[in-house]
């Protein structure tokens, strides 16, 4: 028996049935009629999008994100986001919740509106770091919405954390392959810009690669010709900690052209460093661990050492009404579980180098026959490399359905390997079908349809008595507590960023 399957053998059930998950998942509020990106405020029947538990916004006034608790299980998980969704979609109106990873028709990058989050120091610092990533990077590229997974294990220290990252790294390219939806776009989204995209059919507008899987996380997507400078280290948190300091505390010479302050006296962005904030690091998966009020993420880390792990590939789905399904999960959970039993060697600067053009070879062309990829020294063909993946995660599933009762685990594992030997089921291939099929080949259309079916599939399943009440209420909690934020604040807002941004504050 090899190593990884003795320690999977002699893992306590007891620790398997405490794996815990949940789900960030992101949105643009759309109009209904052409596709648009809607430009109203932030709706206030969700209230605060400071302080809201379940309801906030990401880049974008825009751009719905819906968080979900801990839980013990998918389907738990699942259900909460679902009800999430049914307070949401009551509130919006006519507008949409944009089903598609890539966004709907933009206006011009200036115009499209910033996340505002109140007069407090903390609110101000939001909307400003939002301002920041619009200079640095361009307001579009921020719009590109996706579904985060947060997945803890108990018992896992530092070093199994980061070798379950390390791993991942290496073998993400099966989840953008297996679950990668956003292999076309709306030629607004890069328009002025080399893009290397073909069109769709005859209709002008829509833009893909044929063999693509996920273009949000490809060139076109979270990339930064400044972050490429960045070579992270995930072989120690102290490597790894170190790494983000510097780029947080290292002045980058096209952000302080920039400045911090314009010549009106409005805010560019927090600092000029190559990082303004821990969140702008862009990668597929990062430590995390719950901060207190005020706190510096990466502090935290050092402090408290890493509580979980954040999966950040995973485009939304847009044939699951609420962007993921439960399945998908459980595969999650599966793939994380390998990342952490199995052998995971240090990695080294041309490792890091060859995953980063892994990634790029995946997202455009995932589903192209014969795709190769890097794998230390060699090349092996990624249909392949993933089948091998494949085989191995049988045990895992086998465990977790013996220690959690019944078959969802070995359920979701087939549907996995059932599209990878017929890569016409795979929602990549889905997507591009039916848009030429049933759509004219028009991006625009077809998202737009999935965004009105999925709202009608969230309305039509049951509520929990009383529950819109108590969202309501927690609404107006929400934005009483703002209130609170904003009435209680003593320093001046140069002040209070001096303070934040203060290198001091990123020690253990």
């Amino acid at each position: 028996m090899s190593d990884w399957l003795q320690r999977l053998a002699e893992l306590d059930p007891a620790r398997l049935a405490g794996m815990r998950r949940g789900v960030e998942k992101e949105s643009l509020r759309a109009q209904p009629t052409g596709a648009t990106l809607a430009l109203t405020p932030h709706p206030t029947a969700l209230g605060s999008a400071l302080t809201h538990e379940t309801v906030t916004t990401d880049f974008s006034e825009s751009q719905l994100e819906l968080i979900t608790g801990v839980h013990r299980s998918a389907d738990d998980c699942l259900t909460q986001l679902t009800e999430i969704h049914q307070a949401v979609h009551r509130c919006l109106g006519d507008e949409l919740m944009w089903a598609s990873s890539m966004p709907c028709k933009l206006p011009a990058d200036e115009t499209i509106p910033l996340g505002r989050y109140g007069s407090s120091n903390i609110g101000r610092a939001k909307s400003v770091y939002r301002m920041g990533l619009g200079h640095r990077y361009g307001r579009r590229m921020q719009t590109i919405s996706g579904i985060h997974y947060n997945w803890s294990l108990p018992g896992l220290d530092n070093a199994d954390h980061f070798a379950l990252i390390r791993n991942f790294r290496r073998h993400s390219f099966l989840l953008l392959t297996l679950f990668g939806a956003s292999p076309a776009l709306c030629g607004s989204f890069v328009a002025g810009r080399d893009h290397g995209l073909q069109p769709l059919g005859e209709v002008e507008g829509t833009l893909h690669m044929p063999y693509g899987t996920s273009l949000r996380m490809g060139r076109l997507g979270y990339q930064s010709d400044a972050q490429s400078s960045l070579s992270v280290s995930y072989n120690s948190l102290d490597g790894y900690a170190a790494s983000l300091q510097e780029a947080l505390t290292r002045p980058y010479a096209a952000y302080e052209k920039i400045g911090i302050v314009n010549p009106g006296g409005e805010y560019n962005q927090l600092s000029t460093t190559l990082l303004q904030i821990e969140n702008e690091f862009y990668g597929t998966i990062r430590p995390k661990r719950t901060i207190r009020p005020g706190e510096r993420p990466l502090h935290a880390l050092r402090e408290r050492g890493v509580e979980y792990v954040e999966v950040r590939c995973m485009d939304l789905d847009p044939f699951e009404p609420v962007g993921i399904a439960a399945s998908t999960m459980r595969f999650i959970d599966i793939f994380l579980l390998h990342c952490w039993l199995t052998d995971s060697p240090d990695d080294t600067p041309a490792e890091l180098a060859a995953l980063a053009r892994n990634q790029q070879q995946t997202a455009s062309a995932g589903r192209q026959p014969g795709l190769m990829l890097e794998r230390g020294e060699t090349r092996v063909s990624l249909r392949d490399w993933g089948q091998a993946l494949l085989n191995e995660f049988t045990p895992i599933a086998e465990k977790l359905d013996a220690t959690l009762g019944g078959h969802l685990y070995l359920d979701a594992l087939n549907l996995a390997r059932q599209r990878w030997v017929t890569p016409d089921d795979l929602p990549s291939a889905r997507v591009l079908a039916a848009m030429q099929a049933d759509h004219g080949s028009s991006h625009l259309s077809f998202t737009a349809a999935q965004s009105a079916w999925a709202r009608d599939q969230v309305l039509a399943q049951p509520t929990p008595d009383g529950f819109m009440d108590r969202f309501e209420a927690s609404a107006r909690a929400s934005l009483e507590a703002q209130a609170a934020i904003e009435a209680a604040d003593t320093l001046d807002f140069e002040t209070f960023r001096q303070q934040y941004l203060n290198p001091a504050q990123l020690a253990g």
